[in-house]
């Protein structure tokens, strides 16, 4: 699952348009705000600037109006009360939350737990552990584990209900809902007759229609495993979704040990293993948890599982002292080279 700063940005995917001359009227517009903790880029082509930018800020909006409901900072939010009321039996919940809770608890069916939305106490204990650079008491891990539980997360389609079982459950939809919201916000430009669009999240990038006169988008995607690196390799793409997950930026080192972002639902952990994840899959809902999942369960057994998922392709590179090792599915996407970079993987 991903421990979600709100000021941290996944940088491991960048997406740009490809740099073809159009013949058509269409102009190609940018626009970028800050939503769910990292700066949300829309890139797209219209008519015009005004419909453009009416497209853009009704994305932006879509954006805003799932992190009011997922958010598990805001008090307020609709995920925030689901969870207060644990314990306490059956609570109706609105149609994205519950969309995002079934895929997320149909994500955790697949992986055996490897992904599993109610870390939330366990997430709770990391950001303390970040911010005072001391390891999460054991003790309080331990008690924190008992609650991590996805079977007891009970949801009723019928009904729109969902009952966490056990009292101080908290939920967690870093892993998720980013790649939701890019899924939403595309569909909003495509209901607008914006279908050359790009909407990236930080690591999460929703893709539809190519650029004009275009094969696709260009979507970077960086080849190690340090802040900072370029993404000197790029694939090209569209009408899906590509995430990349992985520590560059969002880990704590605590007595000479680098712990990622990213914690173990099953040992409460942080990874200690370098491990960047690419997914690319027909929706960023999918995208998004899968990196989790693929991350958590290390190269082979998360190769292993994505494998088995229609229409999913995956890319991993992992770091052990200082050598690199890359592994692609047979399916994944051809990685090209920007100008003077080497072979690329």
């Amino acid at each position: 699952m991903e421990l979600l700063g709100m000021n941290v940005t996944l940088l491991a995917v960048i997406a740009l348009a490809i740099p073809l001359q159009s013949k058509s009227e269409l102009t190609l517009y940018r626009f970028s705000q800050p939503h769910m903790g990292t700066n949300c880029q829309i890139i797209l082509y219209s008519m015009n600037k005004e419909e453009a930018s009416r497209g853009a800020n009704a994305a932006f909006l879509r954006m805003k109006q799932l992190d009011g409901i997922m958010s598990d900072y805001n008090q307020e939010s609709e995920l925030r009360q689901l969870c207060a009321r644990s314990g306490t039996g059956p609570v109706s919940v609105g149609e994205d939350l519950f969309k995002v809770l079934t895929r997320a608890k149909e994500v955790s069916e697949l992986s055996n737990g490897a992904f599993d939305v109610t870390i939330g106490p366990v997430v709770k204990l990391w950001r303390r552990a970040r911010k005072s650079i001391q390891m999460p008491d054991k003790e309080e891990l331990e008690a924190a584990l008992k609650l991590v539980d996805y079977q007891a997360m009970v949801l009723d389609p019928l009904k729109k209900t969902v009952w966490l079982k056990k009292t101080g459950m908290l939920l967690d939809l870093g892993g998720i809902a980013k790649g939701y919201a890019a899924d939403e916000s595309l569909n909003v430009l495509r209901k607008m007759g914006i279908s050359s669009a790009l909407v990236a999240m930080g690591g999460d990038v929703a893709l539809g229609d190519p650029p004009p006169n275009a094969k696709g988008w260009k979507v970077g995607i960086a080849p190690v495993l340090e802040e900072g690196d370029a993404a000197s390799r790029y694939m090209v793409l569209a009408n899906c979704a590509v995430s990349t997950s992985g520590d560059t930026e969002q880990y704590v080192e605590i007595g000479g040990k680098r712990y990622s972002h990213l914690v173990n639902p099953k040992t409460g952990i942080g990874l200690t293993e370098r491990i960047s994840v690419s997914i690319v899959a027909p929706h960023g809902i999918d995208s998004d948890s899968l990196t989790k999942v693929v991350s958590i369960l290390g190269m082979a057994k998360g190769m292993e599982l994505a494998a088995k998922v229609p229409g999913i392709s995956c890319r991993v590179v992992t770091r052990r002292n200082d050598l690199l090792e890359v592994k692609k599915s047979e399916n994944f996407p051809i990685v090209h080279e920007n100008p003077k970079q080497g072979k690329g993987n």
